[in-house]
C-alpha cells in the first residue's frame, strides 16, 4: 500500500487526532440520540452498549495484535479505524443499527494498541515515554474543540450537519493510512507470505491474564491497573450523561468543559509529565496521579454544582498522567527479555476494564435510579440523592484507593540480569501474546516491546 518517507511519531499523532476529533463533534448528538433511542434505563443501557463494544475490543486485541507483529502496523491501521468510525453516518440513517454497529466494532477497536506499537517500533527506549505522554496528549487535544464545534453546528444547522462533518473527518482519517502513512515494522520482521499459523496462545486473550500470579512486580502493576482503569473506563462512557443530567449542563458547557479539561491535560502530559519523570521518578509519578484520580473521582461523586464540577475537571486533568507513567513504569520494571510478557498483560487487564468498567458504571445508575429525564427542576425525584449525586465516581474513588495502595508496593528497579535469566529459564513459552515467530530471535528494544493500551477506544 502507499505511504510516504519515514514512519514518525507524527503519523500516528495524526491519526489519533482526526479520528477522536470525529467523535468529539457528536458528543451533543450523541447524548439526544442516546434519550431518544432509551428513554427509560439510558444509563444502563449506554453501559451495556459500551461495555459489549470494550470486551468484544479485550477479546480481538491480542489476535489483532499478533497479525500485525506478523503482517505490519499499517494494515492493521486502516482495518482499526475504519470499522472504529463506521458506526459514525448511521446516527443519522438509523439509530438502532448505530448503536448495534457501535457494539460490534469493539472487535476492530483498538486503534490505540496498534498505535502504540507503531510507536514502539520507531523510538528507541529513552524517547518512548515522551512518544507515550504526546500520543496520550493528541487524543486530549482532539476533544479540546471538537464538542464545542459540534454543539454550535447542532444548534446552528442541525445534528444531521455535524453527522456529515464527523463522516467527513474520518474518511480524511482513513485516506490519511492509506496514502501517507508508512509501515513502521522493519521488513526482516515481517512475514512475506500468508501461510505463517497463528498458535492459539498467540489469539488468546485470557494467555496473558493467566501469567500475572507468575511475577511478583507485573502482579502488582497489573492490580493497580484493574483497580485504577476500572472506574475510568466507566466514567468515560457516562459522564457527559452526568453532567447534563444530574448537574444540568447545557450542551454548550459540557463542550467548554471538556475544552478545558483538554487544555489542561496537553499541559500535564507533556511538560507536567516530563518534568516529573525527571524529578520523581517513575513509580512516584504513578502515585501521584493515582491520589489526583481518588480527589477527581470523590469530587464527582459529592459535587451537586457546576462549579464543583469545574473544580474537579481541573484534578482530572491532573490525573491524565497516571497511565503514560504506568506505561514507563512498565517497561522499567520488566526486565529485557520479559518486556512484551509484561506489556501483553497489562494491555489485557486494561481491555478488561473497558468492558466491566462502562457495563459496571451502567448497573450502579440504575440501582440509585439515575435516568436520563427532561431536566426541569420541580420534577427531579428523590432529594436525598444530593448526599451522594454520583454513586458509581464514590465507589471509583474507593478503588483507586485500593489502587493507590498496592502501587506503594510496587518495585523502584529493574530486575537484576541474573534475575531475570533465572525467571527466563523457567518461562520458556513466555512471549506477548502480540508477538509472533518470527520474532523470536533477539531484535531491537522497539520490536520487543509492545506498548501499553491507552484508553479508549471509541
Amino acid at each position: 500500500m502507499p505511504g510516504r518517507g519515514r514512519p514518525r511519531v507524527f503519523h500516528a499523532v495524526v491519526v489519533i487526532f482526526l479520528e477522536f476529533f470525529a467523535w468529539g463533534l457528536l458528543t451533543t448528538p450523541m447524548l439526544t440520540v442516546l434519550h431518544e433511542t432509551f428513554p427509560q434505563h439510558t444509563f444502563l443501557m449506554n453501559g451495556l452498549v459500551q461495555g459489549v463494544k470494550g470486551f468484544l475490543s479485550f477479546l480481538s486485541a491480542p489476535l489483532i495484535g499478533a497479525l500485525s507483529d506478523i503482517w505490519g502496523r499499517k494494515s492493521f491501521l486502516l482495518l482499526t479505524v475504519f470499522f472504529t468510525c463506521a458506526p459514525i453516518p448511521f446516527m443519522r440513517i438509523s439509530p438502532w443499527w448505530y448503536f448495534a454497529l457501535i457494539s460490534v466494532s469493539g472487535i476492530f477497536a483498538v486503534t490505540f494498541s496498534v498505535i502504540f506499537a507503531y510507536v514502539a517500533d520507531i523510538t528507541e527506549e529513552h524517547e518512548r515515554s515522551t512518544a507515550y505522554g504526546l500520543v496520550s496528549a493528541t487524543f486530549a487535544a482532539s476533544l479540546v474543540t471538537s464538542p464545542a464545534i459540534g454543539a454550535f453546528l447542532s444548534a446552528r444547522y442541525g445534528d444531521s450537519l455535524v453527522v456529515l462533518v464527523a463522516t467527513v473527518i474520518a474518511v480524511l482519517d482513513i485516506a490519511f493510512v492509506f496514502f501517507l502513512v508508512p509501515e513502521s515494522l522493519p521488513n526482516k520482521t515481517r512475514l512475506t507470505s500468508w501461510g505463517l499459523p497463528l498458535t492459539w496462545e498467540q489469539a488468546d486473550p485470557f494467555s496473558s491474564l493467566r501469567r500475572v500470579g507468575k511475577d511478583s512486580t507485573v502482579l502488582l502493576i497489573c492490580v493497580t491497573v484493574f483497580l485504577s482503569y476500572l472506574p475510568e473506563a466507566g466514567q468515560y462512557s457516562s459522564f457527559f450523561l452526568y453532567l447534563r443530567q444530574v448537574i444540568e449542563f447545557s450542551p454548550e458547557a459540557i463542550a467548554a468543559f471538556i475544552a478545558m479539561v483538554g487544555i489542561l491535560s496537553i499541559i500535564a502530559q507533556t511538560l507536567l509529565f516530563s518534568l516529573l519523570m525527571r524529578t520523581i521518578g517513575k513509580k512516584n509519578t504513578v502515585l501521584l496521579g493515582l491520589g489526583f484520580q481518588i480527589l477527581q473521582l470523590a469530587w464527582y461523586g459529592f459535587g451537586s454544582e457546576p462549579w464543583m464540577m469545574w473544580a474537579a475537571g481541573t484534578i482530572a486533568a491532573m490525573s491524565s498522567i497516571t497511565f503514560p507513567a504506568v506505561s514507563a513504569l512498565v517497561s522499567h520494571s520488566a526486565s529485557p527479555d520479559q518486556q512484551g510478557v509484561a506489556q501483553g498483560m497489562v494491555t489485557g487487564i486494561r481491555g478488561l476494564c473497558n468492558g466491566l468498567g462502562p457495563a459496571l458504571y451502567g448497573f450502579i445508575f440504575f440501582l440509585f435510579n439515575v435516568e436520563l429525564i427532561e431536566l426541569q427542576p420541580l420534577e427531579r425525584p428523590r432529594p436525598e440523592k444530593a448526599v451522594v449525586p454520583g454513586p458509581p465516581f464514590l465507589f471509583g474513588a474507593c478503588a483507586v484507593l485500593l489502587a493507590l495502595l498496592v502501587a506503594i508496593f510496587i518495585p523502584d528497579r529493574r530486575p537484576s540480569p541474573d534475575t531475570a535469566a533465572a525467571g527466563s529459564a523457567h518461562k520458556p513459552g513466555a512471549m506477548a501474546t502480540a508477538q509472533s515467530p518470527a520474532q523470536a530471535t533477539p531484535t531491537s528494544d522497539a520490536e520487543d516491546i509492545e506498548p501499553l493500551l491507552q484508553d479508549s477506544s471509541m
